[in-house]
């Protein structure tokens, strides 16, 4: 697949929200795989708006000990939570202006071995939602063109979850977000069961759980609550083959 149709397939994804049994949880995972696949950037995350003064990271993507502790301090400062507050792109630039604005961020995504974040603002009209983050491990900021389609992969993004909370009249965009959330502990846990049981990654556990909603049309939420109350035990999936920016699949 060409790197345009592969650009081409991510905007369908992005726009696929209006189907019966829609799933919040994995629609932002793939969102983060897909910047993997075709930005410049080592990794992804996208963070929701909750009522309080922290953002929550709602996208499970595996991240590893180093990881965890940016994207933990990325829920109360650093350009995630900036860029949502300002509805502007933020990217970090001197090191020295860096720490100063973010001095719990900033150590910790150097420990990790990133080098660079960029956050763009999930918004439609002045509704914001959240914030897509991208990490980068090398010394080039996010060329003008892949800056560019990140922000219309989180505007896309954003147009598709507006779209589904109006649809979905029963619920409220807070109980929404409550339970993506409480969705996401119990991916969590039930990463760590397959994990332990089978002898694999969390990253394996997790594309396990996702392989078997997807197969079965299930929620990701009830496939890792099933395997938490000992009632499943999903087949490893397939592996798949990483895409590169103009690679074939």
């Amino acid at each position: 697949m060409s790197r345009q149709q592969h650009i081409a397939r991510t905007f369908i994804e992005l726009a696929d929200t209006l189907v019966e049994g829609f799933d919040i949880i994995d629609f932002l995972h793939r969102m983060t795989v897909r910047c993997q696949e075709l930005l410049d950037v080592a990794d992804a995350a996208v963070f929701l708006d909750h009522p309080g003064p922290r953002l929550h990271n709602s996208a499970p993507c595996g991240p590893g000990p180093l990881l965890q502790p940016v994207l933990d301090a990325a829920c109360g400062q650093g350009p995630a939570m900036d860029a949502h507050l300002t509805a502007r792109p933020v990217t970090t630039r001197s090191s020295t202006d860096a720490d100063m604005l973010w001095p719990q961020f900033t150590p910790r995504l150097r420990a990790a071995g990133y080098t660079l974040a960029t956050a763009l603002p999930m918004r439609l009209r002045r509704d914001g939602i959240g914030s897509l983050l991208l990490l980068q491990t090398g010394g080039q900021p996010l060329s003008a063109d892949d800056l560019a389609l990140a922000r219309a992969f989180a505007d896309a993004a954003a147009i598709g979850l507006m779209q589904a909370r109006t649809i979905s009249r029963q619920h409220t965009v807070n109980e929404q977000l409550h339970t993506a959330l409480q969705s996401r502990i119990v991916i969590e846990q039930a990463k760590g069961v397959l994990a332990a049981r089978h002898g694999i990654t969390l990253g394996q556990a997790f594309n396990s759980l996702r392989h078997h909603a997807r197969h079965h049309r299930l929620l990701l939420g009830k496939v890792a609550q099933d395997v938490i109350d000992n009632q499943l035990t999903p087949d490893p999936a397939p592996a798949r083959p990483r895409n590169n920016a103009a690679g074939t699949e």
